[in-house]
């Protein structure tokens, strides 16, 4: 059994995991082991069950790091029994029982509320389901002003969908209570308002990094102090 811990990196809504893949160079290059699953974006309660299943199944211990609505999974994933600290980046850090809904009405809304195109996506058993992407012409700058326009143009098309339900579904738990927390604040976001980002890592007592200009996108324009405060996280529960 290993005992550096292996980062789970969990990406959030409207991105897949291949955002990660600047993060995940840089942690394989200080030799951190380090595993990018899908996020289903079906719902908190499902999506956190899938990753608890993955992290469950790896041999040693684990840091899970969540993006955006990634990090309201991490939350309740994280009380798997291997996992020994937690990382949110630019994310939500929901309390136990509390909806992202809740939490982000606690602050003036982003920019991303009223930029949201619904779809809807066939459910088993029952009527169709809604699910929300970002508008395509206000994608970049809510989600990726910082990041190339090629890139950001590519990352608009390939938007993964999060089921509109994610937003009012309660967290069962809050793994912050009990493990070790990093989080990084994108200054610049308007995607998750920063007070929300900041509200959410401090009431976690998390050890937080804050970086000036930094869009939601921070895993693909700013990878290198992503994965630095990932590195610190795993070094400090190693």
């Amino acid at each position: 059994m290993t005992t550096t811990p292996t980062a789970l990196l969990v990406h959030g809504a409207f991105a897949d995991a291949g955002s990660w893949a600047g993060v995940v160079a840089e942690l394989q290059n200080q030799g951190i082991p380090v595993i990018a699953p899908p996020n289903p974006l079906r719902g908190l309660a499902a999506d956190a069950a899938y990753v608890a299943s993955v992290t469950a199944q790896i041999d040693g211990p684990v840091v899970l790091v969540g993006h955006s609505y990634g990090g309201a999974v991490i939350s309740v994933a994280g009380t798997t029994e291997n996992v020994v600290g937690l990382v949110y980046i630019a994310a939500y850090v929901p309390e136990e029982g509390e909806s992202l809904g809740e939490l982000q009405g606690r602050f003036p809304l982003s920019q991303l509320v009223s930029k949201l195109k619904e779809w809807t996506y066939p459910v088993d058993g029952g009527e169709a389901a809604v699910e929300v992407t970002i508008q395509a012409e206000a994608f970049p700058g809510i989600f990726a002003a910082d990041v190339p326009a090629p890139v950001t143009k590519a990352l608009a098309l390939s938007q993964r969908p999060l089921a509109a339900s994610s937003f009012t579904e309660p967290a069962s738990a809050a793994a912050w209570k009990t493990k070790p927390s990093w989080a990084l604040v994108a200054a610049a976001d308007q995607a998750i308002n920063p007070e929300v980002e900041r509200f959410g890592a401090k009431r976690a007592g998390a050890t937080i990094v804050e970086l000036e200009g930094a869009s939601h996108a921070v895993a693909v324009s700013r990878a290198k102090e992503v994965a630095a405060l990932i590195r610190d996280a795993v070094r400090a529960t190693s």
